[in-house]
């Protein structure tokens, strides 16, 4: 059953944009709601993507609320991204601000992915909300850029390929990285990756 309603024909592309480096990205610290902005390596990397978006029609772009990613969006040549509640980081809850080796000290083999998040959100809730981002972008007729964060992202790329959102786990998304989604024969697929 396709997730998204997108038609076999479409030839539209999804762009995904993870913001650039912050201090927590950088240290490996988990950042939901905690809104940091870009380091000046991250502000660099930002900017650098504007070339190589510059060239490409987007019919909407979207973007996570949290600054890191507003700016991010700003820095590559869209200012006037629409903000997207549905965009926000997984919600990591009590384990905001703190690293997989730290959680694994009394969680061990602790991931998002695979365990709960006390006080955060659950793989139900955030596949609802990345259900709506994707049914948002089946209604455009055209490609679609999104700026936004790791794990959301992640869980975004595997709603789009109508996998569970926590099969997000296989794909690593570096900071300020571009990856395309689009179809192959119909089917949804990665054309491109961490780029």
């Amino acid at each position: 059953m396709t997730t998204h309603g997108l038609s076999a024909e479409r030839e539209d592309q999804l762009w995904l944009v993870r913001h650039g480096e912050t201090e927590w990205s950088k240290s490996g610290k988990h950042t939901s709601w905690t809104d940091l902005p870009l380091t000046g390596d991250g502000e660099r990397t930002a900017a650098s993507l504007k070339d190589r978006l510059a060239d490409n029609q987007f019919d909407l772009v979207l973007t996570s609320p949290r600054q890191r990613a507003r700016r991010t969006a700003e820095l590559a040549g869209f200012p006037d991204a629409v903000v997207d509640e549905d965009l926000v980081e997984w919600n990591y809850g009590d384990y905001e601000g703190v690293t997989t080796a730290e959680i694994r000290e009394t969680v061990p083999g602790w991931t998002v992915w695979d365990f709960p998040v006390p006080s955060g959100e659950t793989p139900a809730k955030v596949t609802t909300r990345l259900d709506r981002v994707v049914a948002r972008i089946a209604a455009v007729d055209g490609d679609v850029l999104v700026f936004g964060h790791s794990h959301a992202l992640r869980g975004l790329t595997a709603r789009w390929l109508e996998l569970e959102v926590t099969e997000g786990r296989h794909f690593v998304l570096n900071t300020a990285t571009i990856s395309t989604l689009g179809w192959e024969r119909g089917s949804p697929a990665i054309l491109k990756w961490n780029s």
